[in-house]
This record gives structure tokens, C-alpha cells and sequence, in this order.
């Protein structure tokens, strides 16, 4: 299993547009993916479940990677966390 945590930058914290990025990466990995935000646990690949967790600027998200291609998934994904929250 691989984790790793991530403070989001953007303003408008996780909202339409990077949730549905989010949700095209993480649908091209094998592995389950969950999302953790303050109060809410998601999977990764579903749009509306991301977009549930309410995640806002200055609030810390841990993402966990558990499955055949953890490492690559993970490695892809907080790139992205990086680039675009």
C-alpha cells in the first residue's frame, strides 16, 4: 500500500473540472484508490463521491494506493495533486 498526503492549494478546493481530471487518472490504474479528506473517505475513480468529500483550500487530503500498480498510480497521482490542486 501506498500513501501519501497532499494540502490543497487551489482556491476553490476540489470542485468540477480537477475532480473530473482527478477521476480520469486514477481510472487508469488497476488499483484501489481512495481519497481522505477532513470528514470523508472516497473512491478516487467515482466523480461524485470525490466531489462529496468537500474538500476546500487549506484542507489536507490523503490518498491511498492499494493494488498491482500502487507505485506507478501513486507517483502519477501526486503529480497531479502537484499540478493542478
Amino acid at each position: 500500500m501506498k500513501e501519501f498526503q497532499y494540502t490543497i492549494k487551489d482556491e476553490l478546493g476540489i470542485h468540477a473540472r480537477p475532480a473530473g481530471q482527478l477521476v480520469k487518472v486514477a481510472a487508469g490504474f488497476a488499483c484501489n484508490i481512495q481519497v481522505t479528506g477532513p470528514t470523508k473517505k472516497a473512491d478516487a475513480k467515482r466523480i461524485m463521491a470525490v466531489m462529496q468529500l468537500g474538500v476546500k483550500q487549506g484542507h489536507t487530503v490523503t490518498v491511498t494506493c492499494d493494488g498491482a500498480d500502487e507505485d506507478a498510480a501513486a507517483a502519477a497521482l501526486e503529480t497531479f495533486f502537484k499540478e493542478n490542486l
